[in-house]
């Protein structure tokens, strides 16, 4: 649904609003989120850190950094993927992620990836063109 290529590496994201894990009424929505990573690069990379910055619909804004992902952090072969599912629980029914992975390649060197900005809209959220 939402994808972004930073230097042959592919981050696609698929959000999904989870109503039974949400309680509208106590002003708490969550998401899951399912991220493939694909490396379209001649070279194996590693993901080593991902830093995310989450708005919700009043502006408030929280960034998570730290180590891989779900407590990995996955080698990616040329021509693979690694897929990984998370959550995101906000205080109001939609908000917006994005972010960046850091990785490393084969030869030791250090470089940002670009995770796309994706929406998160529950069944509760008010529609409006920006």
């Amino acid at each position: 649904m939402y994808e972004a290529v930073t230097k042959g590496i592919r981050v696609h994201v698929e959000p999904d609003y989870l109503e039974d894990q949400s309680s509208p009424d106590e002003g708490y929505f969550f998401w899951s989120y399912t991220v493939m990573i694909s490396n379209d690069t001649p070279d194996a990379v590693e993901l080593r850190t991902r830093l995310w910055q989450i708005t919700d619909a009043k502006g408030y804004r929280e960034e998570v950094r730290g180590p891989g992902v779900v407590g990995q952090t996955p080698r990616i072969e040329p021509g693979e993927s690694f897929t990984y599912t998370s959550g995101c629980p906000l205080r109001t029914p939609s908000g917006i992620m994005v972010g960046s992975y850091q990785m490393v390649d084969s030869e030791g060197r250090l470089f940002d990836v670009a995770i796309p900005a994706f929406s998160l809209d529950s069944p509760f959220s008010v529609p409006t063109v920006n």
